[in-house]
């Protein structure tokens, strides 16, 4: 196991930190960003800090939702609260889904279409017999 990280442990890392925290994404995705020469990596912490975005501003409403409910009277016996705790219940699981979903396309989609390119490079680059005539 010389070989270390491989891209695709690296971008389910990527997918991980984002789900996680954002500081501990922002620590590992500016890394890749700054120091990798990876293109796909680069694609991949992309797509993960415009959905940690997402997820961050929707926190955020709920967070404000909830500061000015909690400012009213009688806001955790109302209707209001009950609807704030569906709707932050229903959005925890969308997030855990949708980084599942990355993680996994990040981990086993494209490296298997990568080794399936790859494979297909080489047989195009092994010599037939054939010269071109120009």
């Amino acid at each position: 196991m010389n070989e270390g990280w491989t891209k695709r442990w690296k971008a389910l890392l990527i997918w991980l930190c984002g789900y996680l925290s954002i500081v501990a994404f922002a620590l590992v995705g500016g890394y890749v960003i700054v120091k990798s020469e990876e293109e796909d990596l680069k694609k991949t912490t992309k797509l993960a800090f415009i959905v940690t975005l997402i997820f961050t501003a929707i926190s955020m409403f709920f967070s404000i939702f909830s500061s000015i409910g909690s400012m009213a009277n009688n806001y955790y016996s109302s209707g209001a609260y009950d609807v704030y705790n569906i709707l932050y219940q229903v959005t925890n699981i969308i997030k855990i889904a949708v980084y599942v979903v990355f993680a996994v396309i990040a981990f086993f989609g494209k490296n298997g279409s990568a080794h399936q390119s790859a494979e297909k490079q080489k047989k195009d680059e092994t010599p037939t017999g054939e010269e071109s005539v120009q």
